[in-house]
């Protein structure tokens, strides 16, 4: 069996959707199909079912720019963003163009034939001109574990958030979360709710800021324009916001990192110190900072039906686990919060012209091509900012870029860049452990403009949206018909 398509959209998450609702609008003509590993669509929000689950950043950003997010929440729950998603795919047709059940396992270009032929683990074969992957970045299959010495003397319930059971029992009962990231910020409040007691065990600290889950402009602006405009124009104050914050951490990260423990230590009962369970080791622009919404972390911790502590692990024990420091804390169940695996392409294995790529020796071109990869695009998000802020670019510069090819009759675009070398910065320059435990296959960026990743909304958006395509870069072929 073989389909082919003008363009292969793989994954039908919040990018795969996004971006064929550019695709449909920009380029109305070209034929597309999203190939989706799993039975149901949503990507990360519907994969996920942990307590709790909930955005990281503001629905107003994290939303799609041509469907606006229209309700007054800007922190939004996990099943509302799932049912963003799945309306936006069924109100612009794009469900019917979904797949399911087509685990791409590899792609292989064909320069002679200037297609990609994409192979399934279900058997199945398509070809495309142009392939699209908006994968995500991360391992679906199990998330990232760590080996702490005796846990298999633990008697109690083990749980990793990624493969979170859905008969889980934790009413009455005493709780570990192992972690201080995201997902740790959000399980921990929302498992306090019915669990006797939730310890939080942290390592290092994170960079923390309660937010307030409804936004007030939204009531406001709604009694003197449309929610749609209003939607518009609390978005561009985020995207302003956000990039305001973001360039004076790396100015005066010692100022931004003092507003942020002096803002945590307003929320937290007297018993809870901001050091050292509050004073992370880097610098506020090295991760992402944590939003707490409405502060309910703290609220747990002030009323008591959570604790936190600051420590390493030593060992687990029958009835729960030990740290360094002697201490000892018992747990019916223990939730290992402690992160993701990361992996290139989707786990898709890439090659051309039948030599296989290895993603390490690539350099990224305008934050989704990749050098001596032709006619494909990876979408990655922003690491400082709202995720689909830079895949919507990403899926906007793609429409760009298809058009110009048809208009010009070019079949092929490669991204060449002059240094070869380039240099050793990955993909994302991010101190996170997850990231740094990828450094060896991660893409890497280049030294200047069109190879350097910036994370940056407002330089981005002229790049990707303004400038020439063919910027000498790219180089740009025609088939040669046999």
């Amino acid at each position: 069996m073989s389909n082919h398509l003008d363009v292969l959209i793989v994954g039908a998450g919040l990018s795969g959707i996004g971006a064929a609702h550019r695709l449909q609008t920009h380029c109305p003509d070209r034929s597309y199909a999203i190939l989706e590993a799993r039975d149901a669509s949503g990507g990360t929000w519907d994969f996920f079912r942990y307590p709790g689950l909930r955005s990281d950043s503001d629905m107003f950003t994290l939303g799609y720019p041509l469907r606006p997010w229209l309700q007054p929440n800007a922190i939004a729950d996990g099943a509302s963003i799932l049912a963003y998603i799945r309306e936006t795919a069924t109100e612009n047709g794009i469900d019917k163009k979904i797949h399911y059940g087509r685990r791409v396992v590899s792609a292989a270009w064909s320069s002679e034939q200037a297609r990609s032929t994409l192979t399934t683990a279900e058997g199945t074969e398509w070809t495309c001109n142009f392939l699209y992957l908006c994968t995500g970045y991360y391992r679906y299959s199990s998330g990232h574990e760590v080996a702490f010495p005796g846990m298999g003397d633990y008697a109690g319930h083990l749980v990793h958030p990624q493969n979170w059971p859905a008969e889980l029992d934790y009413e009455g009962k005493r709780v570990v979360v192992i972690g201080s990231g995201a997902t740790a910020v959000t399980l921990v409040p929302a498992l306090a709710q019915q669990a006797a007691h939730v310890t939080m065990v942290q390592r290092s600290p994170t960079y923390m800021i309660p937010l307030a889950s409804k936004e007030p402009l939204t009531a406001k602006l709604g009694k003197r324009m449309s929610p749609e405009r209003a939607s518009r124009l609390i978005r561009k104050r985020n995207v302003a916001m956000n990039f305001l914050t973001f360039q004076a951490s790396r100015r005066w990260p010692e100022k931004v990192g003092q507003m942020l423990r002096d803002r945590v230590a307003g929320e937290l009962p007297e018993h809870v110190k901001v050091d050292p369970h509050f004073t992370p080791r880097y610098k506020p622009g090295d991760q992402r900072v944590c939003g707490v919404a409405d502060g309910d972390l703290f609220a747990a911790l002030r009323e008591g039906r959570t604790s936190i502590v600051t420590g390493e692990v030593e060992t687990f024990t029958e009835k729960g686990l030990r740290l360094t420091d002697g201490q000892e804390l018992e747990a019916d169940v223990v939730v290992t919060a402690t992160g993701l695996v990361m992996v290139t392409f989707g786990e898709v294995a890439l090659s051309v012209d039948g030599k296989a790529v290895n993603s390490r020796h690539l350099q990224v071109y305008k934050h989704l091509m990749f050098s001596g990869l032709p006619n494909l695009a990876w979408c990655v998000g922003y690491t400082n900012a709202s995720w689909t802020m830079r895949a919507d670019l990403s899926h906007q510069y793609v429409c760009r870029l298809l058009n110009h090819m048809a208009r010009r009759r070019y079949d092929v675009a490669t991204p060449v860049p002059k240094d070869a070398a380039g240099s050793d910065e990955p993909l994302l320059n991010l101190s996170s452990g997850y990231v740094l435990r990828a450094s060896d296959i991660l893409p890497r960026q280049g030294t200047e403009g069109r190879w350097k990743v910036r994370n940056n909304y407002l330089r981005d958006w002229p790049r990707m949206k303004l400038t020439r395509i063919n910027d000498g870069a790219l180089v740009f072929k025609r088939r040669v018909k046999a």
